[in-house]
């Protein structure tokens, strides 16, 4: 689209941080509804995928959940984990935006100065 350098990176970390607010805020009525329905169906607790978060989570804490969010949970995948694991809100906030500025950073820094090598037909 033509923009520089820091308008895009704000840009990028105002998108992501917008969900997190959001979702942080929502997070926990929404995991108590998905509690709910979870005991009505008698699904068990953990699957595989909630293990390996939790792994994640014991190994690294909220800032491992934090880096990988915007390249392989998303920003909404990643808030609601933090979320679930009883992450105060604010440090979820913290981490997430120290998150999105480097990632906002790196895939500005490449999409601007290497994103000419993407031919368009």
């Amino acid at each position: 689209m033509g923009l520089h350098f820091w308008p895009t990176l704000a840009l990028t970390v105002a998108g992501m941080m917008t969900s997190v607010f959001i979702f942080s805020g929502v997070g926990r009525v929404w995991m108590q509804h998905r509690q709910k329905q979870r005991r009505l169906r008698r699904e068990p607790i953990f699957s595989k995928k909630s293990r390996n978060i939790i792994k994640v989570f014991r190994k690294f804490g909220m800032g491992g959940i934090a880096f990988l969010t915007p390249i392989l949970l998303s920003p909404i995948g990643g808030t609601v984990i933090a979320t679930l694991l009883g992450v105060p809100r604010q440090r979820i906030l913290l981490h997430m935006f120290l998150s999105a500025v480097f990632w906002g950073a790196a895939l500005t820094f490449a999409s601007i100065h290497f994103g000419h090598l993407i031919h368009h037909k």
